[in-house]
Parts: C-alpha cells; structure tokens; sequence
C-alpha cells in the first residue's frame, strides 16, 4: 500500500529516475539526479523496502556514527520531490519526483511497478529515465547523448529516436517498457562516457544530460559548480592523454572519426538551442530554478548514425569568357558564384539508438 502524507498536491509533475550501476557508465546518470536533488534541496518522502529487492553480498550497508551512535544505511531507492520555475518567467510552477538508487538485484517487474504506483498516485505526466554508457567517443568533444522512447507519438512530439534494440538490457530498459504497457509516457536520455576513461565521476557527462533535460522539459537547472568540474575534469584528462603517446594517438584517431561524422560545432540548430538556454538561465524571473550565466555550452545532440558529411564538390574547370563577359572580369561582384562555395550548417542526422553504439558491449557490464 503505498501511502504519500505529507506529500502536497503537484503541479505537472515529471518523475526523473536514474539508476547506479550497468546503466551508470562514469556514475553520470546518478550524480545529474543527485546534482538536482542537492541542488533544489529536495526532501525524500518514500524509500523501497531494501530487503525485497537488493542482494547485500552485492550491495553491502554501510555503517556510520551520528553523534557516536552507529547507525546502518541501507542500499535502496528514495524518491523526493522539488518544485521548480517555469521557464517562460510568467510564475508557472512545475514539480520534479526523483528517483535516485541502485539497478536492483532481484524482482524488476515488482520493482517497476512500485515505481509506477508512486507515479499513478502523484499524478505523474511523463517518466525521464537518465543513464550513460561506454563507447567510442573522444573526451574532447561534446558529450553525445540520445534521447529514445518506445512511443511513436511522443518520438514524433519531441524529436526522439524510437528505440529499435534489441539484446540484453538493464533496469532502465525494463522501467520504460514497463512504462508503455501502463501507459505512461517514458522517455531515456543515453550519455556517451569514453571507455578510456570510464572511471568516475564524469562531470562533463553529467552536465551534457542536466542541459539536454533542460531541452526536453523546458526548465531552467541551476549548474553550481558543475561547469567548472566539468572544465576541469577534461583538463585533467587531456594532460594524462599527453603523458601517453599511444593513448594520444588513439584520442586523435577518435577526433577525426567524430569531426568526419557530425557536423560542426556552429551548426543553426546548436545554437538556437544554446541561445534558448542562455535566455532561460539570465531570466530573473524564472523562479528557484534559475542558473547563473555563463554555463557549459558543450551539449550538442549525438549525430552518430553512421551518416557522414557529403564531399564537397570539386570546382568547376574554368571557362572561356564570352565577349559580354570580359568587361566585367576586373570586378569582384560580377563573377558567377558556385553553390559549392557555401559551407553553411546542413541539417544534422538523428540520433542513434544508444545501445547501438560502437563499444556497447564493453559499456554498463564494466560498471
């Protein structure tokens, strides 16, 4: 039975979960919730029972002293809620119910459901699940994430990738197949964490998730110091890169891979979507959510689906002028321009699924 007193009525509530474990490369996921929760001082209003669902060989308690008293944490999965300002500055209220555990060791369809029990019983409108996972991608570039749903309808709404994997999964797979069956509208958003480097933290991934959750709920996240460990933890990571020849061979070799498939950094829609963060975060009338200006603009969305770039086309072969032509061949404005010429942004391909990805199998299993 589950019973919420104390837990006010919420406004369009959204349900963010992320999980630790296989679906945690680099622990991204689980420190972008616990940033929010830290963040929006969240307080925890439900726990899952521990015993029902956790092997404690695997995920052992761990014993503290609280005022030379011993006490026991157990590992489980809390759940607390924040409200949060709109982004649009006219006080409209929304609130976040965030799920922050541990990938559970037994029992997921029982788990699932008791997640979306709370869900029914808050009056959930949609369920984002975060996670990251290994793959081929340098750590100098921004971090790809992919955002997926199982729902054609809501892949369409949002400019998701519909998920079409198939093969092993973990808790957040199951979470939003569960979600569809309940019908609750369920989406995952996948950070890219280089296998290089998977040791966590990884702030740069955790901050490429918190600014694509922006993007999708139209909210204003407050960043703390957040950009600046991720500028840190890629400074860190380029001076071991450097201490290695091999290693910095092998970071090239990914840079021009990732630089042959996607488009540049500038492209239109990148920055549209950076100049919609910008105005979010500067807003002083967005409400408890607002972030100081100047944050990370790292985020672009993953564009790696095996498309690449088309050449560029060769220049034509010169041409003899015609008599009406040679007066004109001094000035700079008169000469025909070749469409070629242009390198203006192209449209950029949608993601891939995230478990699709290069170096799949080397991802969450290490975790």
């Amino acid at each position: 039975m589950i019973e919420l007193e104390g837990v006010p009525e919420l406004i369009d509530p959204v349900m963010v979960a992320a999980f630790e474990g296989w679906n945690d490369a680099g622990d991204a996921a689980s420190a972008a919730v616990a940033h929010l929760d830290r963040e929006w001082k969240g307080e925890v209003f439900a726990a899952l029972d521990a015993e029902d669902y956790y092997d404690f060989q695997v995920n052992r308690p761990t014993v503290f002293l609280d005022g030379g008293v011993r006490k026991i944490t157990w590992p489980t999965t809390r759940l607390s809620v924040v409200r949060v300002g709109d982004a649009d500055g006219k006080g409209r209220k929304r609130d976040l119910v965030l799920v922050r555990g541990i990938e559970p060791s037994m029992r997921w369809r029982s788990f699932c459901n008791e997640i979306l029990g709370f869900a029914h019983e808050l009056g959930v409108e949609m369920l984002v699940v975060l996670g990251s996972l290994l793959g081929d991608t340098p750590h100098t570039r921004p971090v790809p994430v992919s955002g997926v749903t199982s729902d054609a309808d809501l892949a369409r709404r949002l400019d998701l990738e519909e998920s079409r994997y198939e093969g092993p999964t973990g808790i957040v797979g199951i979470l939003q197949e569960a979600c569809t069956h309940a019908g609750v509208p369920a989406v995952s958003l996948w950070a890219a964490v280089p296998h290089y480097v998977s040791q966590p933290p990884n702030p740069k991934a955790s901050l490429a998730l918190l600014n694509r959750l922006e993007d999708l709920l139209d909210i204003s996240i407050p960043l703390g110091e957040l950009s600046e460990d991720a500028r840190a933890w890629q400074l860190g990571v380029d001076q071991l890169a450097a201490e290695d020849s091999e290693v910095a061979e092998y970071v090239q070799s990914l840079e021009e891979a990732r630089d042959t498939a996607d488009l540049p950094e500038a492209s239109g829609e990148a920055i549209a979507r950076e100049f919609e963060r910008y105005l979010r975060r500067r807003d002083p009338q967005t409400g408890p959510g607002v972030a100081t200006e100047g944050g990370d603009s790292s985020y672009l969305r993953d564009t790696a689906s095996g498309r690449t770039r088309p050449p560029r086309p060769l220049p034509k072969e010169p041409r003899e002028p015609r008599p009406t032509e040679e007066a004109d061949q001094d000035s700079p404005e008169s000469g025909p321009t070749d469409p070629a010429d242009s390198t203006g942004p192209t449209d950029s391909a949608e993601p891939a699924d995230p478990a699709d990805r290069p170096g799949k199998d080397d991802g969450p299993e290490d975790q």
